[in-house]
């Protein structure tokens, strides 16, 4: 594919509570074994792209060593690989990244010294898989200058968290609408473009003289009518991870065969950095229902509609149900955690309590040391 990639992995949000305290977004563990910027990255290999460069800033360490090395994307390795760029500080800058634009700025010496005719530009915090190959021969059939990836979303959904967009009907974007307070449109980006290499690093220039630094407020709305920009529907599964509660469902997805077959069993696959780990161990005693259960972790007690990742340790007589317990966390015995995110490391004393409800997921965050316990 003639593109170049983009993933843009350094914003944070508050909405992420606690969960954010430790880590990018990007880096937040999914489906068990899985980072949320595996998928962006598994879809750019899949489609070809063998030149991805990723855009980090917030609490970076852990995202920059799960980053450690392009083999786990099959990256090209002689004309392309994996690059992590993180900001610097120059004579002439002193600045950390203002704005998703601006953190194109700062790297525009990448895009100047590539040969790729097209960038593909993609958020580090959806959970996806796409074919870009598609959208880029939807791009060059529109004659377009930039194609934004969109999805229709269900009446029950909160659409005021994404960027809406209204279309005419040949699929040109009309109205585009950032974050509105009154929904105009159930059609919402996916934070997913494709544009002319030599187009984007005029746009970057451009807003970087005149002191603007978002690339969708400051480009894709300011340009709308002055630049063919088109929506190419994604009909497939997406979720963006920019809440607590929003982190919670996708998790909770991956527990129906549907969402599991679609991801790790049709198609093209899903790559991650691998763990050198045992097997999950089930104890004398464990009843585990509707749940997925990572390497490393053993459990000794009922688990059910729950998520449990790597290393983790589910101790004697403890219930866990509706629950997401992350990487390397120890429960002690005789305790019930139900409707919670339990953060990772954490260290949960025997005989606790933590029961959130299913519309006020509660997060769980213990730092005593298990060795005394």
């Amino acid at each position: 594919m003639k593109a170049i990639g983009i993933i843009l992995a350094g914003g944070n949000n508050r909405k992420m509570r606690e969960l954010s305290y430790r880590r990018a977004i990007a880096a937040m563990p999914v489906a068990g074994t899985f980072r949320c910027i595996d998928f962006a990255l598994s879809s750019m290999t899949n489609s070809r792209i063998q030149k991805v460069a990723v855009l980090t800033q917030y609490n970076a360490r852990s995202l920059n060593e799960h980053l450690n090395s392009s083999k786990w994307w099959d990256f090209g390795r002689k004309q392309g690989g994996l690059y992590v760029f993180t900001p610097t500080l120059t004579a002439k800058n002193s600045d950390w990244f203002r704005g998703t634009a601006d953190a194109l700025y700062q790297n525009l010496q990448f895009l100047k010294e590539s040969h790729e005719p097209y960038v593909v530009i993609a958020s580090g915090d959806g959970v996806y898989k796409l074919d870009f190959g598609k959208v880029l021969d939807y791009h060059i059939q529109k004659r377009s200058d930039i194609t934004v990836v969109c999805r229709r979303m269900p009446e029950n959904e909160d659409v005021g968290r994404y960027g809406q967009v209204i279309t005419d009907e040949d699929g040109r974007i009309t109205e585009f609408d950032e974050k509105p307070m009154v929904a105009s449109s159930r059609n919402i980006s996916c934070g997913i473009y494709i544009i002319r290499r030599r187009l984007l690093i005029e746009l970057i220039e451009r807003a970087a003289d005149e002191e603007r630094f978002d690339f969708v407020k400051d480009i894709l709305i300011r340009y709308k009518n002055l630049k063919r920009i088109y929506a190419y529907q994604m009909d497939t599964y997406w979720s963006n991870i920019n809440s607590v509660d929003a982190y919670y469902r996708t998790n909770m997805d991956f527990l129906r065969r549907e969402v599991r077959d679609y991801f790790f069993r049709s198609g093209a696959n899903v790559y991650s950095k691998a763990d050198d780990l045992p097997p999950a161990k089930f104890n004398p005693g464990a009843e585990v229902a509707n749940s997925m259960v990572a390497c490393g972790s053993i459990i000794n007690g009922v688990v059910e509609n729950s998520m449990v990742f790597k290393q983790a340790y589910i101790g004697n007589n403890c219930i866990i149900r509706n629950s997401i317990i992350l990487n390397d966390v120890y429960i002690g015995d005789n305790s019930v955690i139900e409707n919670c995110v339990v953060e990772s490391r954490s260290t949960i004393r025997p005989g606790s309590y933590y029961v959130g409800a299913p519309d006020d997921i509660q997060v769980v965050v213990e730092e005593n040391e298990r060795y005394v316990l």
